[in-house]
């Protein structure tokens, strides 16, 4: 929803990990159009439904008896299992566009003026952390009202003000 408004979302996706310095799930080729996840050593496992939550695993059971790069992938007897979240198509893309030195570096100075301004909305004086009233409604509102001030705050320290009905920066 947030590509087809041609969004540029910044949030950053966790790597996958792997116990033991030992393949990652990123190792493995998925494929979700033909529901299939292929192991670095080429072996291709199916994906069956996992749970209720509209995950799916690949188990290399068979593959990984005798395969030459089963130390490096799983210390699990019953060969190894790869588990594809409901999330994987928007994950992956997600990835790879981490892994660009210009998502970095936008990445980088972005994120330290939002966290503080998130940091600025929840100190004590601003009170963002408890809501003053009850129902969702109204701590919305309030919470928006909050944001709303603390927008003007700013701007006023940047030296935006009013004059004859337009606003202006104040050229100091």
């Amino acid at each position: 929803m947030l590509e087809q408004a041609r969004a540029d979302i910044m949030c950053k996706v966790r790597a996958p990990v792997a116990v033991g310095a030992r393949y990652s799930k990123d190792a493995f080729a998925i494929d979700l159009a033909d529901q299939t996840v292929t192991c670095p050593a080429g072996h291709v496992a199916a994906m069956r439904r996992a749970g209720t939550d509209g995950g799916r695993t690949a188990r290399f059971a068979d593959a990984c008896t005798g395969c030459p790069l089963a130390d490096r992938c799983t210390a699990a007897k019953t060969g190894r299992t790869i588990y594809v979240g409901p999330y994987e198509q928007q994950l992956a893309p997600a990835r790879a566009r981490q892994a660009d030195p210009a998502w970095k570096a936008d990445y980088t100075a972005t994120r330290p003026k939002v966290e503080r301004k998130i940091g600025h909305l929840m100190r004590r004086k601003h009170g963002g952390r408890r809501a003053r009233m009850r129902g969702q409604t109204k701590v919305d509102a309030g919470f928006n009202l909050l944001g709303a001030a603390s927008n003007l705050a700013r701007l006023a320290v940047l030296g935006l003000a009013s004059s004859a009905g337009a606003w202006a920066a104040n050229p100091a």
